[in-house]
């Protein structure tokens, strides 16, 4: 198996090498991007570019040396849902038909969980819940599930065998960065087995599924064997450098390009390849780093084995997608000149564009650029072919003159070619404040600022050649997450805070947003010392309109010395904010001295929460509760054991 590189490092830093030149208006600038004809120039400009970097420490730029051990030689190829007339709640995802990963999926029959390192199969389609099985996985951290019929799929990063980091004096095993990607079939879930793993090199990112289609994004680094100064043979730095241009010189495709080994259990084989041609990589026309941003297309109907994959030679960190279209989001992040200790006057923000409106192949678009730096996925949406982009100018710690304050825009993007540019752009938003929130309904925009109070912003976006703010609501604390929860009412999960902007505890905001020139805030409710899951990952928010019922986790701790960990159920409508109940998980077996500690030995903290028939059920890394779905009253408990 072709082994992985030692350090997983980032290019965002190599990006800054070239973001010098970035452009310090708002404007948006077109990014077009080119493709190797053949793999001699992929091989040839990454050695060139390499040769640029590269000193007795690694590369320059990076914050230490990329290091790895030479990988070995590819292995030639061995021979050889739902639930009819039940209503449940699916993940909160920011787009109808494309399915997110979670750490809960259900098929209104069962419910699938990761906790504990296990896979945990629970039935709910009987008049009691109860335990149907589990699965132990070694997935690394950080896992996902995707459903999709009777195959889950589980994605993780830090998947990989231990290799070996050679110091000055040392000798150190340590597990390597990768991607696990795993098939179990769930279809008796009493007896749930692995039928496929894909090991990747690179880091999972995210992924996103329409239909059976799995578009699955990994980004990558070189796999070079570079020494730095004080090894053996390497003792100067002119020794050291002049051994890593060697390096440099005789890397091979192998050394550029990621690799995956599948392993198909059913039918006996193993495959080792490249995750991506040379000739599907491309390349922005500025250098902007040596590492790639791999899509891996994967049938799911069909199996594990990418069907298609395409690259960008860029970095990626925020994934958003439609049902046609697949975006890749990066900063170009400027670092502090070593040598004068200037700080940079600007970010910006590079998307590239995928198509994968064909369910059998993914193929690049479009590339373009803005201003600034986006908060997540939703600082990105598509509406009627155009793509708008929410992003702060300059965070304030990056600004050396802080009488310039930053701003926020929203830009919507057209596609002309190969490049995505602006075709209007609205800013002002904030000055001196950062994006907390952002969603877009239709033609209308949301965007929240804070830094001492919160300003709701509400866009008219239905001109995308004039976008414009047309009206603005001040109140203390903030919303992290926007969620629409009836006609013309938005509910914002956040925190209250003082006029001073020092945060005070979760709190629910209900705005009556019906007129966006006239946003108004009906209600709000704080649970001091609180703060909830949902304010950073909107999987871990329940919004079901058939009981007009918004659930989410809290964790809160009092002044008495009291604490709270659980669930809260609240009624949402015109009439305001009312609180149902409150759920929370058995405080598992109590330590005893002497004894090892048993799992989950403290109140047991809610992650998620799903509704099947009339029952809520609250999930935790210690079990399952079932509630009933109009008070959330006790039923059941069922225990990961």
């Amino acid at each position: 198996m072709r082994r992985a590189a030692v350090l997983a490092i980032g290019v965002a830093i190599l990006a800054a090498s070239s973001a010098s030149a970035a452009p310090r208006s708002a404007e948006a600038r077109a990014v077009r991007l080119r493709s190797f004809g053949t793999c001699s120039q992929f091989l040839g400009y990454a050695r060139s570019h390499a040769k640029g970097l590269v000193g007795p420490n690694g590369l320059r730029g990076y914050p230490g040396p990329l290091t790895a051990v030479p990988p070995e030689a590819a292995a030639p190829v061995q021979a050889d849902s739902g639930v009819p007339g039940v209503d449940f709640s699916t993940t909160n995802v920011q787009e109808t038909g494309v399915d997110e990963p979670d750490i809960v999926k259900t098929d209104g029959s069962t419910i699938f969980s990761l906790a504990q390192g296990k896979v945990w199969a629970v039935d709910v389609s009987g008049s009691k819940p109860r335990l149907a099985g589990s699965l132990q996985l070694d997935q690394g951290w950080n896992a996902q599930l995707l459903l999709y019929g009777k195959h889950l799929l589980v994605l993780s990063g830090g998947g990989g065998p231990p290799i070996l980091l050679r110091g000055a004096e040392s000798l150190l095993p340590i597990r390597v960065a990768g991607t696990m990607l795993t098939d179990v079939d769930v279809s008796d879930p009493s007896s749930m087995h692995v039928v496929r793993t894909m090991s990747v090199e690179g880091a999972y990112l995210s992924a996103r599924l329409v239909g059976s289609t799995a578009r699955v994004v990994i980004t990558s680094t070189p796999y070079l064997p570079l020494v730095y100064q004080g090894q053996k043979g390497a003792e100067t730095p002119a020794a050291a450098e002049r051994k890593n241009r060697g390096v440099i010189a005789s890397s091979r495709l192998r050394n550029w390009l990621p690799y995956y080994k599948l392993t198909d259990r059913k039918a006996k084989r193993t495959i080792h390849r490249a995750l991506v041609g040379c000739r599907q990589v491309r390349r922005p026309v500025d250098f902007s780093g040596l590492g790639m941003v791999t899509v891996l297309t994967i049938d799911l109907a069909r199996g594990l084995e990418p069907v298609d994959s395409d690259a960008v030679m860029a970095d990626g960190n925020t994934v958003y997608a439609s049902t046609g279209s697949l975006y890749v989001a990066s900063q170009r992040w400027a670092f502090a000149n070593p040598e004068t200790g200037e700080l940079p006057q600007s970010v910006t923000t590079q998307v590239h564009e995928f198509d994968i409106s064909s369910p059998d192949t993914t193929v690049y678009r479009a590339s373009g650029e803005v201003s600034g730096y986006i908060l997540n996925q939703w600082a990105l949406s598509e509406d009627k072919g155009y793509l708008r982009v929410a992003t702060t100018e300059a965070p304030t710690w990056l600004q050396p003159d802080q009488a310039q304050q930053s701003q926020s825009f929203v830009t919507i993007l057209r596609r002309d070619g190969g490049s995505l540019v602006q075709a209007g752009r609205v800013g002002g938003l904030g000055a001196g404040e950062r994006i907390y929130a952002v969603r877009f309904i239709g033609d209308v925009g949301y965007v929240v600022t804070f830094r001492q109070v919160d300003p709701l912003y509400t866009l008219d976006l239905s001109d995308p050649g004039n976008p414009r703010v047309v009206g603005e609501l001040k109140v203390q604390g903030y919303s992290a997450y926007l969620h629409p929860v009836g006609d013309g009412l938005l509910l914002g999960v956040g925190q209250d805070a003082s006029g001073e902007g020092r945060v005070l505890g979760t709190q629910l905001s209900l705005f009556d947003v019906s007129n966006p020139a006239k946003p108004v805030r009906l209600q709000h409710e704080t649970i001091g010392g609180g703060w909830s899951e949902a304010e950073w990952d909107h999987h871990a928010f329940l919004w079901w309109p058939a009981s007009s019922l918004a659930v989410l986790p809290v964790q809160a701790y009092f002044p008495d010395g009291t604490s709270f960990v659980g669930a809260l159920g609240y009624r949402v409508d015109k009439g305001g904010i009312a609180k149902v109940g409150a759920v929370t998980h058995p405080v598992q077996s109590p330590v005893v001295e002497g004894e090892p500690l048993p799992p989950q030995a403290y109140s047991a903290q809610i992650r998620r929460s799903v509704v099947v028939g009339d029952t809520l059920y609250t999930v935790s890394d210690a079990g399952i509760k079932a509630s009933g779905l109009a008070a959330l009253g006790n039923l059941a408990w069922v225990p990961f054991r």
